[in-house]
């Protein structure tokens, strides 16, 4: 294997998604998702460390996070970190690291409002996983190996 680019995160929503639409009317949602690293220092004292990533979601998936996520949301994501290039208002060249989601699972229960529960979801798969597999159920099994 040459090269790996795979991120795994669960952490909780820092507000709802926020879904826009491309040209060619392609959703995609932006999200801030926290994680927390909780330890105990020298001297026995609890800390926490918090670090925010940003998550890029696309198509369909965009929409579920929109449709099911909120602010608090416990959630996993998995998918490549890319560097995008962007003008501000100013001209300045920017950029923006960020995990483009392509997978997503649910983590809060199905009645929570997103913030207060972290049991997990009676059913495994998110909607977004089911659909992508029934996308799959279609292919043909005659495969020469």
């Amino acid at each position: 294997m040459s090269s790996l680019n795979k991120a795994m995160i669960i952490g909780r929503l820092g507000q709802d998604p926020e879904v826009r639409y491309t040209q060619s009317n392609t959703a995609f949602a932006t999200m801030n998702v926290a994680t927390t690293e909780k330890y105990k220092d020298r001297n026995g004292e609890l800390q926490e460390n918090t670090e925010w990533h940003r998550v890029v979601t696309w198509g369909r998936l965009a929409e579920i996070c929109q449709e099911y996520l909120k602010k608090g949301s416990l959630v996993y994501f998995e998918g490549p970190i890319q560097t995008r290039e962007w003008e501000d208002k100013e001209g300045q060249k920017r950029y923006t690291t960020e995990i483009k989601a392509l997978n997503m699972q649910m983590l809060d229960s199905r009645g929570g409002s997103g913030g207060g529960s972290s049991a997990p979801a009676k059913n495994n798969k998110s909607k977004a996983a089911v659909e992508i597999d029934d996308q799959f159920d279609d292919m043909d099994d005659d495969l020469p190996f």
